[in-house]
């Protein structure tokens, strides 16, 4: 499994609306990329956000990142929404799980595995 880590922090005057329609459309689009595990979503009383994804492979990273309609939207929050962010990709060393009854997605992925 491969982790990215995307940290931000929005201009102070950032249409908050037209950013969650932005985020709203990359989510819709990221969830029918093959390899898209799922995504959370963090946001800290500093003013960062954080969105945790989950890929099964490096390759299906990289075809998001390469994604036209994502690429636009990357240089529209560059020019917009975003005064600074950074992308971490992280491949997972180890996972652990204490037993749940609620089969979440990464979990269904990993009993196909």
């Amino acid at each position: 499994m491969v982790v990215v880590v995307f940290r931000s922090r929005s201009h102070e005057d950032v249409n908050l609306e037209e950013l969650s329609v932005l985020y709203e459309r990359m989510y819709a689009l990221v969830s029918t990329m093959p390899g898209f595990i799922g995504v959370k979503d963090f946001q800290a009383e500093d003013g960062e956000a954080v969105s945790i994804a989950e890929f099964d492979t490096l390759e299906h990273v990289a075809a998001w990142r390469e994604h036209s309609e994502h690429q636009a939207a990357q240089e529209r929050g560059r020019k917009e929404f975003f005064k600074e962010y950074s992308t971490q990709v992280c491949t997972v060393m180890r996972d652990s799980h204490f037993p749940s009854t609620v089969a979440t997605k990464r979990e269904a992925h990993e009993a196909t595995e």
